[in-house]
């Protein structure tokens, strides 16, 4: 019977497979990759803004509270944003003629507040609450990092469900006294005090106590997935 295909067939088709193979494996690792990439979980990618507002200027250089414009944090699921009323009550005499706070005075002469595009975006399944986390001594920086040294606001960590996971397994390692929530620079005051590892685990334990955390509840599904 005569021969059907060339000899040299056999080679490309060889090569043709193993090409497919390590396609697919570039592929699938090109994947994974861009899944756990800063673009994938929005970690340190700045989030446009119709005010370039700086809260290292506000936090660190006039020292305003995280409170007087997230007035809910303590109290509701949300930290809530500020009313242009709030801006207004210092820009109404300072910087009235900026170009760049247009936006707020024109929001507060019509009453349509300012639509701010949200930086940490949960997906619809997360329970998140700014409430049970501030009065539970968990810091704003804690998950938004050193926001006071922001001159435009970014998302500081992944959010991952690991990330997540990882304080609710050892709550003692990151949580703080009450005073201390919504102040920044808290870990650089321990290492300046030489307060060791040991001494603020022991501290953590304390206080995961004093808060009245159940801590053997913080890993079920039920309380962040509802």
């Amino acid at each position: 019977m005569p021969q059907t295909f060339h000899p040299r067939a056999n080679a490309f088709t060889k090569l043709i497979l193993l090409g497919g193979a390590a396609l697919l494996i570039v592929g699938a690792t090109a994947l994974v990759q861009l899944n756990w990439s800063n673009w994938s979980s929005g970690e340190e990618v700045f989030v446009e803004q119709p005010v370039e507002f700086s809260h290292e200027h506000h936090v660190s250089g006039l020292g305003i509270d995280c409170r007087y414009c997230h007035s809910s944090v303590q109290k509701s699921q949300s930290a809530g944003m500020p009313a242009t009323h709030t801006c207004m009550s210092c820009h109404s005499q300072m910087w009235t003629q900026s170009e760049m706070l247009k936006p707020v005075r024109e929001s507060y002469r019509s009453g349509e507040p300012i639509q701010w595009n949200r930086v940490y975006d949960l997906p619809d399944y997360v329970y998140f609450s700014h409430e049970a986390h501030t009065n539970s001594g968990v810091a704003c920086e804690s998950c938004h990092g050193r926001i006071d040294q922001m001159p435009l606001t970014y998302q500081a960590n992944d959010l991952y469900m690991q990330w997540c996971l990882d304080c609710h397994r050892e709550p003692e390692k990151n949580i703080r006294p009450a005073e201390f929530v919504y102040a920044f620079g808290y870990e650089e005051r321990l290492d300046e005090q030489g307060v060791t590892d040991k001494e603020r685990l022991a501290m953590g334990r304390r206080l995961v106590e004093q808060y009245g955390i159940q801590k053997g509840r913080l890993t079920n599904c039920s309380v962040c997935h509802r």
